[in-house]
């Protein structure tokens, strides 16, 4: 189950760093749009990605979360990636993420491979710059 911060850091028009790990060990980090389904943080990315192809053989991550509004404040989710949804519900939410951080959708023109959404059920949340 999601923190009540975490889950309004994620259901806002807020950005997250993810983290994972490559083949050799070494950290990967990058900025993406973040979302939530209550137990599980939600992301949307494409199989031919590296952070899909780390996420495939080493399913642990971080996610990071901050509010645009104060970047101070900020959460923080160690956790493994639990689920990979394929299909056409994966071609809807980066559609509903793009509405939510652009108000439009996704541009077509803009997918390379199959998109997915990937899970991550939380094994430790902390919570910053909220007292």
């Amino acid at each position: 189950m999601l923190e009540p911060k975490v889950r309004e850091l994620a259901e806002g028009a807020n950005f997250a760093a993810l983290t994972t790990l490559m083949p050799g060990g070494q950290p990967q980090t990058q900025i993406m749009w973040i979302d939530c389904d209550g137990d599980h943080l939600c992301f949307n990315t494409e199989v031919h990605r590296q952070k899909f192809r780390n996420i495939r053989r080493d399913p642990r991550v971080t996610v990071t979360i901050w509010d645009c509004a104060s970047p101070y404040r900020y959460v923080e989710v160690r956790g493994r990636v639990e689920q990979v949804e394929r299909g056409p519900a994966a071609r809807r939410h980066v559609d509903q993420l793009s509405l939510k951080y652009n108000g439009r959708p996704f541009a077509a023109a803009g997918i390379r491979s199959e998109r997915v959404i990937v899970r991550v059920r939380p094994e430790r949340q902390r919570v910053y710059g909220d007292g």
